[in-house]
C-alpha cells in the first residue's frame, strides 16, 4: 500500500476526523484530501510531470501538510524550508535544487528569486477554484521517485540536499507503525520544524494511522507559560522531540503526567539522550515508555530503537541507541573499510532500503558517502559506534560535524561564513559540551581593522552579518577575540589549546 493510500483510507472512512491542529486552526482528513487534490491538479497543469522539486516555505500552518501531499500526488519532490532560514540560504537552496515553484506563507521573507512564488492569497484562490477529481490524477509519486529533500549543513559553506525516495519513507513508516506499538487514532506532538527530518517521525506515522498531529511553534516554545497551556490542552499520546526539548520542558515543575495523563510514549531522535533526562521523565511519567532512536537524515530519520527501562536508567551508563530495523543492517568498519568484531569501535555504516538516494547535484560527495553492499544501498555515516549484544552504541562524530539541540551542522560551514565577514581576519568555531552532549558554540575571532570602540559593538555587527546566511541555531552564543591562534606543528589551528583558553 502506498503512503497516500494509507492516509486517504482515513479520509474516506472518517472525513470529519481532525488530523491537524495548530493553535486555533483545525483540519480534518476530508479537508486534507480535498485541498491536497486541488493543489496537486494545479501543480500538474502548471509544471507538468517533470519531477522538478517544489519548495514549501513556512512553519506549522496546516497548509504545510496539504502542500507536502499535493507534491506526492503530482509526482514532484518537496523541499521544506522553515521560515527561520535566512534569505541567502534560501537563495542557495533554490539555485541548487532547480525548483520552478515556491509556496510560501510569508513571501516577504524570501530573497529575490526567478521561481514562481505562490503566497497565501493565491493559494486560497487555487483551493477555492479547483474542484479536483482525485480519480483523474495523471501522476503520483512511485517507488524510485524522490519524495522529499532536506538540505543539511555542508562543509564548503553551501547546504547539500539529501534525497529521500518513496521506498525509504515507506520502509520507515512501516517499521514505526508495526514495531513501535503506538496504536491507531493517537494524538502526536510535533515540535520540530519541517526542514528538520525529526518532523517526519511524527507527521507520517500520525497521518497513516488516523492520528491527530498537535503542533507547537517557535513562538510557543519561547514562552513557557503558553507552551505549558498548549501541552495541557493537547491530550497528547505520543511525544516526538529532541531530548533537548524535553529537557527544557522538565525545567517547568508542572510538566508531568498530571497535565498529560494520556501520554504513553516518548520518541526521541536527533541527538544523544542523556541519562538524567530519561531519569527525570521516568519519575514524572512513570507509566510512559521512553524510546531512544538513531539515524542520520541520509537514512530516513531513524534505523534503530531501544526502550529505556528502569534497569538502563539505574546503570547510569550512556544508553545504547538500539537494535536495527528488520529490513536494514548496521556494519562497524575500520579505516580500511573492513568489518570490526563486536565491541570494537569504528564507523557506523547503514545498509538497506532506509538509505536515501544521495545528495542532489553532488556526485563526488554522493560517491564518497553512498555505495552498494550485497545488493543494498549503503551509507557511510562518519559516526563512531560499536555493537554489543546486538545493540548499537553511538560514540560521536569522526569529522567536524556535530549535533546541537538536535540540529546537525558542519562547524566548517559556520567557520566558512564567519571568515567571510568583513570584520574577521581568522575564525574558529568551538562546540562546548555540557555533560555528554554539546550545549552551545563559541566563535574565536582574530578581527580585521574595524571602526568599533567596544567589543560588543563588533560582536553585534558580526552577528548581524552571520544571520544573513545562517539559521539562528547555527549562530555562536559567544564571540571571543584574540590577536592570534595557537598552531599545531602541522600549521593547523590547535583547537584543543583554543578550547582550554576560552572555556574556563
Amino acid at each position: 500500500m502506498s503512503i497516500l493510500s494509507w492516509i486517504e483510507r482515513w479520509a474516506d472512512a472518517s472525513p470529519d476526523r481532525i488530523c491537524y491542529i495548530w493553535r486555533e486552526n483545525r483540519m480534518t482528513y476530508g479537508e486534507l484530501k480535498k485541498s491536497s487534490d486541488a493543489v496537486s491538479h494545479w501543480i500538474g497543469r502548471t509544471c507538468g510531470h517533470d519531477q522538478a522539486p517544489v519548495l514549501v516555505h513556512g512553519h506549522m500552518h496546516p497548509n504545510m501538510p496539504i502542500l507536502f501531499l499535493a507534491c506526492l500526488k503530482s509526482g514532484h519532490p518537496y523541499i521544506p524550508i522553515d521560515r527561520s532560514i535566512p534569505a541567502e540560504r534560501i537563495l542557495m537552496i533554490a539555485e541548487d535544487s532547480g525548483a520552478r515553484l515556491i509556496f510560501s506563507e510569508q513571501p516577504a521573507l524570501l530573497p529575490a528569486l526567478p521561481q514562481t512564488i505562490i503566497g497565501p492569497d493565491r493559494l486560497t484562490g487555487i483551493l477555492a477554484a479547483d474542484p479536483a477529481d482525485p480519480s483523474k490524477r495523471a501522476y503520483e509519486t512511485r517507488e524510485g521517485d524522490i519524495i522529499y529533500m532536506i538540505y543539511t549543513s555542508g562543509s564548503t559553506g553551501r547546504p547539500k540536499g539529501v534525497q529521500i525516495p518513496a521506498e525509504s519513507l515507506s520502509s520507515f513508516i512501516t517499521w514505526v507503525n508495526s514495531d513501535f506499538a503506538l496504536g491507531d487514532r493517537q494524538i502526536f506532538l510535533n515540535q520540530a520544524p519541517y526542514s528538520f527530518d525529526l518532523s517526519v517521525m511524527s507527521l507520517y506515522p500520525c497521518l497513516t494511522t488516523g492520528g491527530t498531529l498537535w503542533t507547537v511553534d517557535k513562538d510557543m516554545i519561547a514562552r513557557p507559560a503558553e507552551l505549558l497551556d498548549s501541552l495541557a490542552a493537547s491530550g497528547v499520546n505520543v511525544w516526538t522531540s529532541t531530548p533537548s526539548f524535553a529537557e527544557m520542558c522538565l525545567m517547568m515543575p508542572s510538566f508531568s503526567e498530571k497535565i498529560l495523563p494520556d501520554l504513553h510514549t516518548f520518541l526521541f531522535c536527533g541527538e544523544t539522550l542523556p541519562v538524567h533526562v530519561a531519569r527525570d521523565l521516568h519519575a514524572r511519567f512513570p507509566a510512559a515508555r521512553i524510546i531512544n532512536t538513531y539515524g542520520p537524515t541520509e537514512s530516513t530519520v531513524a534505523v534503530t530503537r531501544v526502550q529505556i527501562d528502569e534497569q538502563l536508567i539505574a546503570s547510569g551508563q550512556p544508553f545504547p541507541v538500539g537494535r536495527c530495523k528488520p529490513d536494514c543492517r548496521i556494519l562497524i568498519l575500520d579505516a580500511d573499510g573492513r568489518p570490526l568484531p563486536e565491541g570494537e569501535k569504528g564507523e557506523i555504516v547503514i545498509c538497506g532500503p532506509s538509505v536515501g538516494g544521495g545528495y542532489l547535484n553532488e556526485p563526488e560527495k554522493t560517491k564518497a558517502a553512498f555505495s552498494e553492499m550485497d545488493g543494498q544501498r549503503a551509507y557511510r555515516t562518519k559516526d563512531l559506534g560499536l555493537m554489543k549484544d546486538g545493540m548499537l552504541y553511538y560514540h560521536g562524530r569522526m569529522d567536524s560535524q556535530i549535533k546541537l539541540h538536535g540540529f546537525r551542522m558542519e562547524l566548517g560551514e559556520i567557520e566558512h561564513v564567519l571568515s567571510a565577514c568583513r570584520y574577521v581576519k581568522q575564525a574558529a568555531v568551538i562546540p562546548v559540551r555540557k555533560g555528554d552532549r554539546y550545549d552551545h558554540l563559541i566563535a574565536i575571532v582574530v578581527p580585521e581593522d574595524h571602526p568599533f570602540e567596544k567589543s560588543y559593538q563588533l560582536s553585534s555587527a558580526i552577528r548581524k552579518e552571520l544571520s544573513q546566511y545562517l539559521p539562528g541555531y547555527m549562530l555562536p552564543r559567544k564571540i571571543i577575540y584574540q590577536s592570534s591562534f595557537p598552531m599545531t606543528a602541522n600549521g593547523k589551528i590547535n583547537r584543543k589549546v583554543l578550547l582550554k583558553e576560552v572555556v574556563q
